[in-house]
């Protein structure tokens, strides 16, 4: 991995760790803090909206910042958001917290990937932002089940303490690595906001968005699933997580190259095999073995969608990269928030988990159509009004 990419994957990492770490924490925040588990869990939709909300305003906020030092000011605002967590003396003061440690979240990410793409040949952009988004990933391979155990032997705050760590290390390698002068856009915000008018603009935004609630409608409620459908022990639980994670990390790495080949069959290729995955779910949920295998390579498909989805949004909004690149990441989280509460919604109205499956399977394929929409107006753009044949988009 180049170094610049090295250290845009270790901040990715930390703030990984941080925005996921909570959910292995819930029970004993909740029981230091006297709330309701259900209370902590709107830790995790808070973190979500937040990135959601203060996405366009980091954006704006940073607009005429070098690229280099609004990364270093995101990461500056992680690690003062954990410290912040690491230290709250009530659920109040940590739900503000994890709302500073949001914010850092979209923009880094946004920027992140277009500094990432920028640093590599146009050929091998897809696999530079995979690389950067290779830290998240790995958070939840590596991150969230060393910080649960660490927060278990020491206490909850003790995570967040190590977040905090990563945070100084990912500031001292991107102070090292990443180049002193990167291109900033240099446009007017106002205008640069236009782009966000183009149809295909916000096609790409409502891919991530359906994206991102097809996995959040069932991932958030896997583990009753597995262990109310699968019959699985809490044990088994954390290592079919586990599995999960390693599948995130393949699939992010898959995402990357079958986007620097051809970005939009691959979206549709991925989104296609999403559809079935999930839809077989629905009939291995009940075979232990079978369910894992099935999250497994679901896991794969999922993640795999992430770097594409970012580059097509750089590509169709190429006079705001940054503005756009961040606000995809508020796409992604919105669907993050509304792909839970339509999971939860459909238990409240009686679907059983091991039909939940479903409801993410039509997700992805509404995600499908809004991609074969997306495809079929880049291919009709391309063929002019002369009727020349279409070129190939990317």
């Amino acid at each position: 991995m180049p170094l610049p990419l090295l250290a845009l994957a270790i901040a990715s990492f930390g703030i990984g760790t941080s925005e996921f770490i909570i959910m292995g924490l819930l029970p004993d925040v909740a029981r230091d803090l006297v709330v309701t588990i259900p209370t902590a869990g709107l830790l995790v939709t808070g973190y979500a909206i937040a990135v959601t909300l203060g996405a366009p305003i980091l954006a704006i906020l940073t607009a005429r910042l070098p690229p280099r030092w609004t990364l270093f000011a995101m990461v500056v605002i992680f690690a003062i958001g954990n410290l912040g967590c690491a230290l709250a003396p009530n659920y109040g003061f940590l739900m503000a917290a994890r709302i500073v440690t949001a914010l850092s979240h979209g923009t880094f990410f946004g920027v992140g990937a277009v500094v990432a793409a920028g640093l590599v040949p146009r050929h091998k952009r897809a696999s530079a932002i995979a690389l950067m988004f290779a830290g998240l990933t790995l958070a939840n391979v590596l991150g969230v089940p060393l910080g649960t155990a660490l927060g278990q032997a020491l206490g909850w705050r003790a995570p967040f303490f190590g977040v905090i760590a990563i945070a100084i290390l990912a500031l001292i390698a991107m102070f090292l690595w990443l180049p002193r002068t990167i291109a900033n856009s240099g446009g007017n915000i106002l205008d640069e906001f236009k782009v966000l008018t183009r149809p295909q603009v916000l096609l790409a935004m409502s891919m991530s968005v359906l994206a991102s609630m097809s996995l959040f409608s069932v991932f958030t409620y896997i583990t009753p699933l597995l262990e109310h459908v699968s019959g699985a022990s809490p044990a088994a639980v954390t290592w079919i997580l586990l599995l999960f994670g390693v599948g995130l990390t393949l699939g992010n790495v898959l995402g990357g190259r079958l986007a620097d080949w051809r970005l939009m069959p691959s979206l549709q290729l991925l989104l296609g095999l999403v559809t079935l995955a999930l839809g077989l779910l629905t009939l291995t949920a009940g075979n232990l073995p079978m369910a894992a295998a099935t999250i497994f390579v679901w896991g794969i498909l999922a993640f795999a969608l992430v770097s594409p989805m970012q580059l097509r949004i750089v590509d169709k909004a190429a006079e705001a990269p940054n503005l756009a690149s961040t606000l995809n990441q508020g796409a992604f989280n919105l669907g993050n928030a509304t792909g839970a509460w339509l999971g939860g919604a459909a238990i409240t109205a009686g679907v059983t988990y091991d039909h939940l499956p479903w409801i993410g399977a039509v997700v992805a394929l509404l995600a499908l159509l809004v991609t074969a929409f997306a495809a079929h107006s880049d291919r009709g753009a391309a063929s002019g009004p002369h009727g020349e044949a279409p070129c190939q988009t990317a």
